[in-house]
């Protein structure tokens, strides 16, 4: 009988491998910075071990794809404030990890204690990764009107301009403090638990590990605190003067930053605090009238759709993955940059035999074709205009790799060269486009008169940046 046991990547990697060590079954190529997604349990011959992101830890699990799993317990309330089901149980707290999860408010809004987001009449905007828990908040309050606006990350960018309340994980209020928030209301106290199917507890032995995981103690050895801004860069944030209009632009984190950096430097345009291994969520542009955010790409065509922003740097297959939801949103490629080239493809295990979309939709299965990615919407397009059906599209958070073929049949991934796609034992059998990075903006925005001279600046700007550096 085999046990499947969900490990996490990223900032719980460390302490969990920890973990495994002291309870006398370490796990070979698991450790911090590792990018195996499957490491080999030796101690445990019946176990089968795979790598995911957090949040997809809790749901996999849920749905019985893993009789185990170690996450947050943030992600397992986020699932459970919408599904209100008890395939997934808190089998107990492994002691690092720790976090809280904060409503917060900007220090600068006037609108920054329960009550007076109770008294507020207009509707209160809330961001968060976490929209669930969120929406469950403002109910508890009897908030009167809000909205919730989902996001991959960095929600606590956003208040105040673009929202008055964000939802977030911290390890403590002083680090919220130091990024210019103030603490609200604390939602949740959370840590790594671990946690299993039901069916699983009652169906099969899982007594040999559950002893040595609920019994083991390694405090906090390797907790990775999140980067949070720095009291001295957010002092330095611009502030355009009362009255002005503001022309927001919003960068991209992560991978993309290093990229963006060189490109706004061909281009001219300097900004403080948008360097490389040092993160501010507000760095300062040397434009007046143009204020900047760092946030997450995936969110910038809906952001700039929904006119938090006027202008922002992502990627065309972000775009384009939201404009097949929305075919009408008003944001649109103002200019293409030329960096960041990915290709997106649709791949499939080594094993599956494939070669081509034609080939997949000619195969017989018993039961629907299991489509997994982050880019949900062009999964979806791609599954219907190939009519591969019946069909379930799977969401992910990162890691996807992980996904086949256990958990799913089709991966849609973008990839550079291919080469991690190749170690995964995965092949490529079919390219949907190529993407790379370009300027959006808001329609309505680049058309106002009070903003146009500002926008026109910028893309300019970034235009002689392309043109130091023609696309290849």
């Amino acid at each position: 009988m085999q046990v499947k046991l969900a490990l996490p990547k990223g900032q719980l990697q460390e302490s969990t491998a920890a973990l495994l060590k002291e309870a006398g079954f370490a796990i070979g190529d698991y450790r911090e910075g590792s990018r195996s997604y499957r490491p080999q349990c030796d101690v445990f011959p019946g176990i089968l071990t795979k790598v995911f992101h957090e949040k997809d830890i809790a749901i996999q699990v849920a749905i019985g794809n893993y009789d185990l799993g170690i996450c947050r317990l943030d992600w397992v309330e986020e699932l459970l404030a919408k599904y209100h089901s008890d395939a997934v149980v808190n089998v107990g707290d492994l002691g690092y990890g720790k976090r809280s999860l904060y409503a917060v408010a900007a220090s600068s809004s006037e609108a920054k204690s329960l009550e007076a987001l109770k008294s507020r009449s207009q509707s209160v905007r809330i961001v968060s990764e976490y929209p669930n828990l969120a929406e469950s908040f403002a109910l508890k309050q009897r908030l009167r009107r809000f909205q919730i606006f989902p996001a991959w990350g960095a929600a606590a960018v956003y208040p105040p301009e673009n929202a008055e309340l964000a939802i977030v994980a911290e390890t403590s209020s002083n680090r919220l403090r130091e990024q210019g928030l103030v603490p609200v209301a604390t939602i949740l106290e959370s840590s790594a638990c671990l946690v299993a199917n039901r069916n699983s507890l009652e169906g099969k032995d899982l007594s040999r590990l559950l002893a040595v995981l609920s019994c083991t103690d390694v405090g906090d050895i390797g907790v990775e605190e999140a980067v949070g801004v720095g009291a001295e860069a957010e002092a330095e944030a611009q502030h355009p003067a009362a009255g002005e209009p503001v022309v927001t632009l919003a960068l991209p984190d992560g991978h993309q930053q290093p990229h963006t950096v060189d490109f706004l430097s061909r281009a001219g345009l300097k900004i403080d605090g948008y360097n490389v291994g040092r993160p501010t969520a507000r760095p300062r542009i040397g434009v007046d009238g143009v204020m900047v955010k760092v946030v997450r790409p995936q969110d910038m065509p809906l952001q700039v759709a929904n006119g938090n922003f006027d202008l922002a740097i992502t990627g065309r297959d972000w775009l384009r993955d939201h404009h097949f939801r929305f075919p009408s949103s008003p944001v649109g490629e103002l200019l293409e940059l030329g960096f960041g080239k990915v290709r997106i493809v649709a791949v499939v295990t080594q094993d599956m035999p494939v070669s081509s979309t034609d080939d997949l939709r000619k195969l017989k299965r018993d039961s629907a074709l299991r489509v997994a990615s982050e880019y949900v919407n062009i999964a979806d397009k791609y599954a219907h205009d190939n009519h591969l059906t019946p069909c379930k599209i799977i969401p992910t958070w990162g890691a996807s790799e992980a996904f086949l073929p256990e958990d799913a049949d089709v991966l849609i991934e973008n990839t550079q060269t291919g080469s991690t796609i190749a170690q995964h034992n995965l092949k490529i059998i079919d390219s949907l486009f190529e993407s790379s990075a370009c300027l959006i903006g808001n329609t309505e925005a680049v058309g106002r008169l009070d903003k146009r001279e500002k926008i026109s600046h910028l893309v300019e700007a970034m235009r002689r940046g392309v043109e130091a550096h023609p696309l290849s």
